[in-house]
């Protein structure tokens, strides 16, 4: 008699038979898997917020103020961010709070996140997606109308926002712009720059004070007197004098229009790019040329990453404007 079809073969053995297993024996129990860790809540939105109200305010009272929550809401919220990310961002060690290294580094992350968050769900300005320019003080120096004109005449659906914002990076690295235009190097990480042209520097003295008479100075002749350094968002520090040179004594100011104060006030003399006189013209400000200071690179810079659509764009321009002179 013939075997069926996928019967064993005399001779051949087939698969090792399973043991029978009486329906009343337990089966054998699986390996144990490793115990999951503990939950953690993905870091959400309010999370950032807690942590940047914290950071501007120094203080966990008026963080929760300013947000409308309780003091030990804020706190847990700002617990939890710590938790998620294993570091420690604010310093609690004191009664004013401060950040600590990382949350230093952290805070223009979490600004720059809060920012396009918000950006995302403007719906206002998703009909018109308007691209932001910022600036420190002098925008693009003489190009600045044929810019704006410019870009109006060809992109008139898409709206060019100059924003002036006193930061280094004028608010870039924070995510408040989609492009700035700086002046001289910028160290910030994560930052694609341009450089469009250079100017030249210029002293600013006291209107009614010796200085302003002279046709052009030098670095020496400001380093006897105080010497304006905007700290936040200039380019001015005390090396751009020689080592030996170096002014005898500085006032630090936090914006451009403190800097003009303080100058037209007597209290010292400053240094800037040529385009200021143009863009900050002050009745207690006069601006001598300088003959012996570097220029200043004008940049464009932008985030390394996507960004609006239209950047390409706006650097064409850019450089079509400034090879017109």
């Amino acid at each position: 008699m013939s075997n069926p079809e996928g019967a064993e073969t005399a001779g051949e053995p087939g698969p090792p038979a399973r043991p029978a297993r009486d329906a009343a024996t337990p089966a054998p129990a699986r390996p144990a898997l490793p115990a999951p860790a503990p939950a953690t809540r993905a870091v959400e939105i309010r999370h950032l917020r807690a942590f940047l109200a914290v950071a501007d305010e120094g203080n966990v009272t008026r963080a929760a103020a300013h947000l409308g929550l309780t003091q030990p809401a804020v706190s847990r919220t700002l617990a939890a961010l710590e938790r998620h990310l294993g570091i420690r961002l604010v310093d609690r060690s004191t009664h004013h709070l401060a950040l600590t290294p990382e949350g230093v580094a952290f805070r223009d992350k979490a600004a720059a996140a809060v920012a396009a968050f918000d950006e995302a769900l403007d719906t206002g300005r998703l009909r018109h997606w308007p691209l932001r320019l910022g600036h420190a003080w002098s925008a693009f120096g003489p190009y600045t109308t044929p810019l704006l004109r410019g870009w109006q005449e060809r992109y008139p659906a898409t709206p060019l926002e100059l924003l002036r914002i006193d930061d280094r990076t004028a608010g870039l690295t924070r995510g408040e712009v989609d492009a700035a235009l700086l002046r001289g190097p910028v160290e910030a990480p994560g930052l694609v720059t341009e450089v469009l042209f250079t100017e030249a520097r210029v002293a600013a003295v006291t209107a009614d004070g010796p200085l302003a008479a002279r046709t052009s100075l030098r670095l020496a002749d400001l380093a006897d007197g105080p010497v304006v350094l905007n700290t936040v968002s200039g380019t001015t520090t005390p090396a751009l004098w020689p080592p030996e040179a170096r002014p005898a004594a500085t006032l630090t100011v936090a914006n451009t229009d403190d800097w003009l104060t303080a100058i037209a006030a007597g209290r010292g003399n400053g240094v800037s790019a040529a385009s200021t006189a143009a863009m900050h013209p002050h009745p207690g400000v006069a601006y001598v040329p300088l003959d012996d200071a570097p220029g200043v690179p004008v940049l464009l810079a932008r985030r390394d990453g996507p960004g609006h659509p239209a950047l390409p764009k706006l650097a064409a321009l850019a450089r079509e404007i400034v090879a017109r002179g």
